[in-house]
């Protein structure tokens, strides 16, 4: 089955990317993975602390997953997988690509601040040539209407 991986982090054009999505694979009969990358700056390292900072990351993350989960299943009829890494998300992002060869498209949201379309976006963008899957950059003020008639 094809899936289509999506980003979840905490930014506003994440839900515009997770809406498409789960409105793609729902009417392509593909799947989702949801990858979300905690950052080694989130990450104190000390006696104990890190493992308890990694743990509430990961609980934060499940949690922030769960609520965008329910809407695909309720909705769309898909069950998104949630994958959590550590490191680099344009590495990680890179990474989840080559290890899962049934991702077929990555999908991005594009920031719509004036200071371009972030930085995820930007770092894709430079090295599109080297992905092995094809990359869907959706606005992330694109109304939720336009979203489901496009998809």
């Amino acid at each position: 089955m094809r899936k289509f991986l999506v980003v979840l982090d905490d930014t506003k054009e994440c839900l515009n990317a997770m809406r498409f999505a789960a409105m793609r694979a729902s009417k392509t009969g593909g799947g989702v993975t949801v990858l979300s990358v905690i950052a080694p700056d989130e990450i104190q390292h000390g006696f104990g602390v890190a493992e308890v900072m990694r743990a509430e990351a990961r609980e934060r993350i499940e949690a922030h997953f769960e609520v965008f989960a329910k809407w695909m299943r309720d909705r769309h009829q898909i069950f998104p997988e949630l994958v959590i890494r550590e490191g680099d998300v344009t590495t990680e992002i890179t990474s989840q690509i080559a290890e899962d060869t049934d991702i077929g498209v990555l999908v991005l949201g594009a920031s719509s601040e004036k200071a371009g379309p972030g930085p995820i976006v930007a770092h894709i963008m430079r090295n599109l040539g080297t992905l092995p899957c094809p990359v869907t950059i959706v606005p992330g003020d694109i109304p939720k209407e336009r979203l489901e008639r496009i998809t």
